[in-house]
């Protein structure tokens, strides 16, 4: 079973004009998220990520971006410690999401 957070609200992007393929970025990822595909890396998985970082600052291409430490990921990380919600916190109560 794979860890799941909020559907489409991760913050990480793949700009694969400058992946070389190089496989850094499955090496170091926790959960998952890429795949090599056509010698290029892909997002397999976005809603797995956790937003950590790794993959951005362990690509020596810059061909990946995530905002470590912000979002959905870790709110629903400080509700788990806190025993608390998970909530991001960026719903303005309407059904309106900014994630």
């Amino acid at each position: 079973m794979r860890n799941r957070y909020f559907k489409n609200v991760s913050t990480l992007n793949l700009k694969s004009e400058q992946c070389t393929g190089c496989g850094r970025c499955i090496e170091v990822c926790p959960h998952n998220v890429f795949l090599i595909e056509n010698r290029k890396t892909v997002i397999f998985d976005k809603d797995g990520c956790m937003e950590c970082g790794a993959c951005a600052k362990n690509c020596p291409f810059n061909a990946l971006e995530v905002k470590p430490g912000v979002g959905c990921a870790a709110g629903i990380i400080k509700g788990w410690l806190t025993g608390t919600e998970p909530s991001c916190g960026c719903s303005d109560g309407g059904g309106d999401s900014c994630c």
